[in-house]
């Protein structure tokens, strides 16, 4: 089941906000949120919802022995890792390293046909940060499985994240409120993040499809450069989407997330495009492996190769394709420059902010390339033919321009203005909430007439 959904929006979430609304006592609440929640993934996951219970069961217990035998908890840690670590390798790049292998060493391995479950990148990184909080002693062991269980499958953020940290929700698992300007801001929250999705994202989307399927030797420059610019505004509309609706979900039911994504847009390096770029997971990978590394305590060399480890291993936890690694290491390339020639990312006045702003777009438009390419060649052919493919191409001119359509320009438009901190300028009063609820609503229904048409494309990052 996904937010974008008729079934979710007509029938799972009134029943669920209404039951949360009505049900007596937080413990009620609790047991029908996990019930809920396990019957969401398992909507689309029916096998793999007992693998999501299992790693959980799993994270529980490594947690409680952490607590009651601190004299073995290096030993229980490191054996929690590995088998984290080893149910990702297994279900996420069996095939890839299996592939590798056989084209490396013309070795003939079968290649194994493991589907991946969705959104198993997500809860497990969120079940070992638990896990490594008790550890740390940053937070106590939970000694209720089934709180353990909600916090891991809790339904807004199960599936494509925000990454979130049970220290920062254990006092709402426990007691929280819902309130009616929560609840109004959550909705409020809900639909703009449906909105990105279902009316900007997945109308760029349509575009970017056409075009990278498209034979990239009969592309143009035009061609190339409508495509990248599509899938760069697709999974930010995409994904910013979905985190808007998680963390409005959460609010509708009385918690509270951390956000994931500050128009990264407007960055000026690589270095501030990571700092508002998904950023609980920029966020995770900091606390629990760049600083454990060493972080920027060692030198500055140490540094460089710290922040080029925590990239590659950025790269690795998209996915099992050679694009997503170089794309990883690609990001660490630019962030160790960076790091190496600090004038590049260090203030200036108008000129140069306005160049390092081109930069910065230009050096993540490049690298989405890859990231959407299907192999290496397709992503270095595309880049070749987006500064290089001026001829005359009457038929790449052709494809080119029947992508421009007025719906797509409009949208492309709404799109860049909406990457921007326009609403920051916007002063808030009675005004400003009586035009952002008719708004809303407005915007709510529109997007059930699209979804109702049946043209909706599956999350991004479901796939992670």
């Amino acid at each position: 089941m996904v937010f974008s959904s008729m079934v979710f929006l007509c029938i799972f979430l009134p029943v669920v906000f209404l039951l949360h609304l009505l049900l007596p006592g937080i413990r009620a609440k609790n047991g029908m949120l996990l019930l809920a929640s396990l019957a969401f993934y398992a909507y689309g996951e029916p096998v793999y919802v007992i693998l999501m219970i299992a790693s959980a069961f799993v994270n529980y217990l490594s947690a409680l022995l952490i607590g009651k035998n601190p004299a073995r908890k290096k030993a229980v840690m490191a054996v929690n890792v590995i088998l984290n670590l080893g149910v990702l390798v297994l279900f996420k790049y069996t095939g890839f390293l299996a592939e590798s292998v056989n084209t490396i060493f013309g070795t003939a391995i079968p290649m194994p046909s493991i589907r991946l479950p969705i959104g198993i990148s997500f809860f497990t990184f969120q079940a070992m940060s638990y896990v490594i909080d008790v550890y740390r002693g940053v937070t106590g062991a939970q000694k209720n499985f089934g709180k353990v269980l909600l916090y891991i499958s809790f339904f807004p953020q199960l599936i494509a994240g925000p990454i979130v940290k049970y220290h920062d929700i254990a006092q709402e698992i426990e007691n929280r409120t819902q309130t009616v300007d929560g609840v109004t801001d959550g909705i409020r929250r809900f639909v703009v993040g449906l909105s990105k999705k279902v009316l900007i994202s997945n109308t760029v989307g349509l575009v970017a499809d056409t075009l990278f399927a498209a034979d990239v030797s009969g592309l143009n420059a035009a061609a190339a450069w409508i495509g990248a610019v599509s899938y760069m505004l697709q999974i930010y509309f995409d994904f910013s989407g979905y985190s808007d609706m998680a963390i409005g979900l959460g609010e509708m039911f009385g918690f509270h997330f951390k956000e994931n994504f500050n128009y990264p847009y407007i960055s000026g390096s690589i270095r501030e495009f990571w700092r508002r770029w998904h950023m609980s997971l920029s966020g995770w990978f900091q606390e629990y492996l760049y600083i454990p590394l060493g972080g920027s305590r060692k030198g500055k060399i140490r540094t460089v190769i710290n922040k080029f480890i925590v990239f590659l291993c950025t790269g690795i936890w998209h996915g099992a394709n050679v694009t997503f690694l170089f794309w990883g290491l690609y990001h660490g390339c630019f962030l160790m420059l960076e790091e190496i020639v600090p004038a590049i990312r260090e203030q200036g006045g108008k000129v140069k902010s306005f160049f390092q702003h081109v930069y910065t777009l230009l050096v993540v438009l490049i690298g989405f390339v890859f990231f959407r390419a299907d192999s290496m060649h397709q992503g270095a052919a595309w880049i070749k033919t987006m500064f290089t493919g001026f001829g005359s191409n009457t038929a790449a001119m052709s494809l080119a321009l029947e992508q421009l359509t007025p719906l797509y320009l409009v949208t492309a438009a709404v799109g860049i203005v909406a990457c921007c901190p326009v609403k920051m300028l916007v002063k808030k009063g009675r005004a400003y909430e009586a035009v952002t609820a008719a708004g809303s609503l407005a915007l709510l229904l529109l997007c059930m007439l699209s979804l109702a048409s049946g043209t909706y494309n599956p999350f991004i990052y479901f796939r992670f």
